[in-house]
């Protein structure tokens, strides 16, 4: 073992200084992005920061290797090495598409109120970046087997002579491969996109995340709902950002029939105009009978915004000023139970 130390702390050394000089040429690429007009490379220099340091200090480690006398110690380091090279260059590509992809993402903001654009290319890119990191990892874990000599026959003979367990993985694959097709259709036929608002199993929220398998709901109270990225191909479900943001509310009241129809209408005009100006998108505000039965009417109260959020919020604002305003205002138009009692009729006493 003392034929090993030198070797080994020569190749110790180098690796320590490909660290300090990747420290070195990482802090002047820092100040470099820093002083850069593009505000994305701070991003991507620090994205690249971990596996460009692993690459230093493995090539320059790797500059020692011939210093090993032969024998297992050397067959053991040259096959690790080999390895690392591999996990480096997979580790340094899946960050590469990373920084590729948060790159492009700052370019859209889906912030913007007309973000349609935005939406579907951050759809596109995202679930092209987590399928290229996909591939890079199976190629990458092919490869690493690839180095050994008893692997490499052991899987040819087991793929030789199991045909059945070929036939099994391929059943129990179906699932997986259906649902990664599923995840490319979703990606460019765009049925859903990210930050769309949706409605699915009785639950409002957007689409927070999408995989090629499964798709995030972040629910209006910040639950999430995992749903496989299938049931967008397979069930029915709302979209209420499939071409558009905007949205109609609606608010309904069932008044009694004394009910002033126009006076409502000049409240709701007025609502809408005033307390409601940064929510309401000045298109559709309006107020119609809409059913009747034989205890009161129903006064429908249908009003726009430019998003499913606002919206919201407007409908609850006419809702408790409306009801204000008739408390207020027509206090007698509010639903009352009517009866009227019929005279009792008392026969006469017989007579005696």
């Amino acid at each position: 073992m003392t034929g090993y130390f030198w070797p080994l702390a020569t190749i110790a050394a180098l690796g320590a200084g490909g660290f300090a000089a990747h420290w070195l040429a990482f802090r002047a690429a820092r100040r470099i992005a820093a002083r850069s007009a593009f505000s994305w490379s701070d991003a991507i220099v620090e994205r690249l920061r971990r596996p460009t340091r692993f690459l230093a200090i493995l090539f320059c480690a790797s500059l020692g290797l011939p210093l090993v006398p032969d024998g297992v110690a050397a067959l053991v380091l040259k096959k690790t090495t080999t390895l690392c090279w591999i996990g480096a260059a997979a580790w340094l590509a899946i960050s590469l598409s990373a920084a590729i992809e948060g790159f492009l993402s700052k370019r859209y903001d889906p912030a913007q109120p007309d973000n349609l654009k935005a939406r579907r290319f951050l759809t596109r890119i995202k679930v092209l970046q987590r399928m290229a990191a996909g591939l890079i990892a199976l190629l990458a874990a092919g490869a690493m087997l690839l180095v050994f000599e008893r692997f490499r026959s052991l899987g040819v003979s087991i793929l030789a002579s199991a045909g059945l367990a070929g036939v099994i993985l391929g059943f129990s694959a179906q699932k997986v491969l259906g649902l990664v097709l599923a995840g490319i259709q979703v990606a460019w036929t765009q049925p859903i996109r990210i930050d769309d608002v949706v409605v699915v199993e009785g639950e409002w929220g957007r689409i927070e995340e999408i995989t090629l398998t499964y798709v995030v709901v972040r629910i209006w109270d910040n639950r999430r709902l995992v749903l496989p990225i299938s049931y967008f191909l397979e069930k029915p479900f709302q979209n209420w950002t499939r071409t558009s943001a905007d949205i109609l509310g609606a608010v309904f009241l069932r008044l009694d029939y004394t009910a002033p129809v126009d006076a409502i209408r000049e409240e709701l005009a007025r609502i809408c105009r005033e307390e409601g100006a940064a929510l309401w998108n000045g298109e559709v505000c309006g107020a119609q009978v809409t059913d009747a039965d034989e205890q009161a009417v129903e006064v429908r109260m249908l009003v726009s915004a430019d998003n499913s959020s606002k919206a919201w919020d407007l409908r609850c604002l006419v809702r408790e000023k409306m009801i204000d305003f008739l408390r207020r205002e027509h206090p007698a138009t509010l639903p009352v139970t009517r009866w009227r009692e019929a005279p009792i009729r008392r026969e006469p006493a017989p007579a005696e």
